[in-house]
């Protein structure tokens, strides 16, 4: 009732104030039905901390769900789920991945809108398609990297190259056709990909992440001695490049 009279009394504005003051209610209406859950797959937040980079690009309230203590959201709680990153390799399964696993499933029968980023979109690929999609990468990549978009799509904006952080030494591979792949990279053939006719994505990249955090996690790592340090190293003094892509990521995953 509230909403419809705001909505009058904008009416009597016009002009583009008008269209300014709709698209502002509309939005608050958007967020009021929005029920977020974010799934932590991290290991160690101490160096990868995927839910403080979550929390600095986005608008809204969430509740967090760690996936190592096996606490996982009730679905029909939730309107959409982000499944982070993730220290663990997918192809050594964690006791609590199948348990993640039936959770996707369960998501996306009910239509909730699911985003997984670098571990979550291995884990979607192997929840909805299967364990044969996912393996070792030949060439890890880590650091700030060209994503070539090669399909136009609100997801990611125009057909482009664009620049994004990325940290994966696993990779999602040859997709059945019900998968949509829109973004690759040199060494990735499958950086971005949509469930046709759903509001499923998966992103390899870590659009998330912005130079910052980025830069203090690769200190981490490369303080901690994680393999491969190397690439740690190298991406440490590496010059950033970022060209935002969270910003299309998260108005369409919302809308």
């Amino acid at each position: 009732m509230i909403m419809e009279k705001e909505m009058l009394s904008i009416k009597k504005e016009g002009g583009g104030f008008e269209f300014l003051a709709r698209m502002n209610i509309i939005d608050r209406m958007r967020r009021k039905n929005t029920r977020l859950a974010i799934i932590d797959n991290s290991l160690d937040p101490s160096i990868y901390n995927p839910i403080r980079h979550w929390k600095i690009c986005l608008d809204r309230d969430f509740d967090v769900f760690r996936a190592t203590e096996n606490n996982f959201p009730d679905i029909k709680d939730f309107t959409h789920i982000i499944l982070t990153g993730s220290e663990a390799s997918i192809l050594n399964k964690e006791e609590w991945v199948e348990d993640e696993i039936q959770v996707i499933k369960e998501a996306a029968e009910r239509g909730v809108s699911l985003l997984g980023s670098c571990y979550g979109h291995q884990l979607l690929a192997v929840a909805l398609a299967g364990a044969r999609h996912v393996r070792e990468c030949a060439h890890p990549e880590i650091g700030w990297i060209a994503v070539e978009i090669i399909r136009s799509d609100d997801f990611l904006g125009r057909k482009r190259r664009a620049y994004c952080f990325s940290s994966h030494l696993d990779e999602v591979v040859d997709l059945p056709e019900e998968f949509l792949v829109f973004a690759s990279s040199k060494h990735c053939l499958i950086q971005a990909f949509r469930l046709r006719n759903t509001p499923i994505w998966g992103l390899q990249i870590h659009p998330e992440m912005d130079i910052y955090e980025a830069q203090k996690y690769l200190r981490k790592r490369v303080k901690s001695k994680h393999e491969p340090l190397k690439l740690f190293q190298e991406a440490m003094n590496s010059s950033p490049r970022d060209s935002g892509l969270i910003h299309n990521v998260l108005e369409k995953f919302f809308t």
